[in-house]
């Protein structure tokens, strides 16, 4: 039967061509999906709800190009919590590439807020409302020196101002004065927070990681090392869905967009591997 010859034969450039629509189709025409928060990313977005106004919310922008559609979404999502918030917010970065996507970031998000204010008081101004570090190598002495005094870490910030000449930055002075650190990275250093502030420090820690690598950081989310865990596009996607129904937060969600490509492809494969078996099995019944 042709058919039959047909599921069990199927050219792999009619599967690339189908599953590259299907990729694409989403991508050219967004649509935000909706999506359920899980635990995992609600007690990250709860943490950060709950920083004490005194405390400020410190972020470490590690992500480079490769991983920037995965993680971007992450990091503008929980800046706009903040900015929404008004929690203060500190950003820095443990490598020297992924500073120039951290600034982005936070331009990004700082414009978008100050389009829509109507006044001084509702505008984000910098060394008021955020501050950017900036980089300081190598990783390690960074996260050690914070905790003793960060303005001796980051002498100076981002644009070559005296940090502790910065309005924010006088009240905030060690580990002590931080409400929680999320980690926004492709590597490792989520668990260099762990293991070198955490431990000694007692800060507390979040994540915001590639979907590849969920199996290497879920046991210390597990254990309670990470108060909470943002995985992949779908963890960004997660996260830009509190943002938007609990602080009606209007902006453009990337990660929910994408997950409709995500969700297409997957399908798809899934298909693929279904038509594939049922050509087989037929084929091997006659």
């Amino acid at each position: 039967m042709k058919w039959l010859e047909f599921l069990t034969k199927i050219d792999r450039r009619i599967i690339y061509l189908v599953l590259a629509l299907v990729v694409l189709m989403p991508l050219l025409f967004p649509s935000a999906q909706s999506v359920i928060p899980k635990k995992p990313v609600e007690k990250l977005f709860n943490a950060v709800d709950t920083i004490p106004e005194e405390k400020v919310l410190m972020m470490d922008c590690d992500y480079d190009p490769q991983t920037q559609p995965e993680l971007e979404p992450m990091a503008i999502a929980i800046l706009r919590h903040a900015f929404k918030r008004r929690i203060k917010v500190a950003v820095l970065s443990l490598y020297i590439q992924p500073l120039g996507l951290a600034k982005k970031a936070l331009d990004d998000v700082t414009a978008e807020f100050n389009a829509r204010a109507e006044t001084y008081a509702d505008s984000i101004i910098y060394g008021r409302d955020y501050v950017f570090l900036g980089w300081q190598p190598p990783p390690i002495i960074p996260i050690l020196g914070m905790g003793l005094n960060i303005a001796n870490v980051y002498k100076t910030d981002y644009y070559g101002n005296n940090t502790d000449t910065l309005p924010m930055m006088k009240h905030v002075r060690n580990y002590d004065d931080v409400g929680i650190l999320v980690s926004v990275s492709s590597g490792n250093p989520p668990l260099w927070w762990i293991a070198y502030a955490q431990t000694r420090f007692g800060l507390h820690v979040s994540a915001g990681i590639t979907a590849v690598s969920a199996s290497d950081f879920y046991p210390y989310y597990q254990s309670g090392q990470f108060t909470g865990l943002m995985v992949g596009m779908k963890g960004a996607a997660e996260y830009e869905e509190l943002v938007d129904t609990k602080l009606e937060i209007d902006g453009r969600r990337k990660a929910s967009e994408a997950m409709g490509s995500l969700t297409a492809a997957h399908i798809t494969i899934i298909l693929f591997i279904i038509i594939g078996n049922v050509g087989y099995f037929l084929r091997r019944r006659k």
